[in-house]
């Protein structure tokens, strides 16, 4: 009976060392924050400016490590920290939108990292591209005539 006891003990404490190791591995990696998941753009002018940046904090205890990240189309373009972000440390993803179709924005950017919890977040411009103006030239008025000079 002693001997059954013991064993019992043994498996349990054994069973609580193991438990603990696999909690103490899930703390470990790296993780991603973002400070916005959506840009606004509103309403921007045709060809106008259409950079946006979202920044984002490695909150981890790893080196974050982004891959490229894809767009919804060719007409949103992003660019992304290459190298690894140190635990504590903070980056950016630069998105440029081609702003030389006339509608409503409407764009995902999908991020994958190496982050343990959020691997993979989708981060979404919106907005207006306003048509481009069009140019019309002033109406000269000249009186009834051509100048004249009088000297």
């Amino acid at each position: 009976m002693k001997k059954l006891v013991f064993l019992i003990g043994v498996l349990v404490m054994m069973a609580g060392v193991a438990m603990a190791q696999e909690e103490k591995v899930s703390e470990n990696g790296p993780e991603i924050e973002f400070e916005k998941l959506v840009h606004d753009y509103g309403e921007v002018q045709y060809n106008g400016n259409g950079e946006c940046e979202f920044r984002f904090t490695n909150t981890g205890n790893e080196p974050l490590i982004l891959q490229k990240p894809k767009s919804s189309c060719g007409c949103t373009v992003p660019t992304w920290p290459k190298e690894p972000i140190l635990p504590g440390e903070s980056d950016v993803i630069k998105v440029t939108y081609k702003t030389t179709k006339v509608g409503t924005i409407n764009k995902s950017i999908t991020v994958t990292s190496n982050a343990k919890t959020n691997a993979t977040v989708v981060l979404r411009i919106k907005g207006n591209v306003l048509p481009q103006p069009t140019e019309t030239l002033p109406e000269k008025d000249f009186g009834e005539g051509s100048p004249v000079n009088n000297n």
